[in-house]
């Protein structure tokens, strides 16, 4: 959303910081791209199956393995025929043409900017981590191991950690 409301809509930013971004084209897991196409089929499914797809589906964003707890946090407002109905309808809603939008666009960031992603992220592959610091001039780039799409729950030290750095460091460059 920050990316999006700076690049379209002339939002400043003293700085980015970007974790594991939907920004560029393709995104979707190949379960993702079945219920997009089928969402209304999804939508009906029993509701242990539905939990039962949901909490599997949810599982594969880390690398590391979710507890209970974060699995109940990820999934619980999805589920009931209300979280049910939105989870089914937002992934029929997501269209990439809202990320081809940005892409051209990149260049243009006016804002310092880091990038990191996960090294096992499964759901937008690091690959894109790559990408975006190559369309976005004076970016820099940070790749954690042994973290997935669900960076802030497989690897929260590294995470706080190389934020905390890219905090300093924008402050520093402010203030200098």
């Amino acid at each position: 959303m920050a990316l999006r409301g700076h690049l379209l809509h002339g939002v400043p930013y003293g700085s980015l910081c970007l974790v594991d971004v939907v920004a560029l084209r393709p995104w979707g897991s190949p379960f993702f791209r079945l219920v997009k196409e089928h969402a209304d089929v999804f939508a009906q499914l029993p509701a242990a199956v539905h939990r039962g797809a949901l909490e599997a589906y949810v599982a594969t964003a880390s690398q590391v393995g979710l507890t209970p707890e974060a699995l109940a946090m990820l999934t619980d407002p999805w589920l009931g025929p209300i979280g049910q109905a939105a989870f089914y309808r937002q992934i029929a809603q997501a269209d990439e043409r809202f990320t081809a939008d940005l892409e051209p666009l990149l260049g243009d960031v006016a804002a310092p900017t880091h990038i990191v992603w996960g090294a096992e992220d499964t759901w937008i592959p690091p690959d894109r981590a790559e990408r975006l610091h190559a369309a976005i001039p004076g970016s820099t780039v940070t790749v954690v191991p042994d973290a997935g799409h669900l960076i802030q729950l497989d690897a929260p030290v590294a995470l706080a950690t190389e934020l905390r750095r890219w905090l300093d460091d924008a402050v520093g460059q402010r203030t200098a």
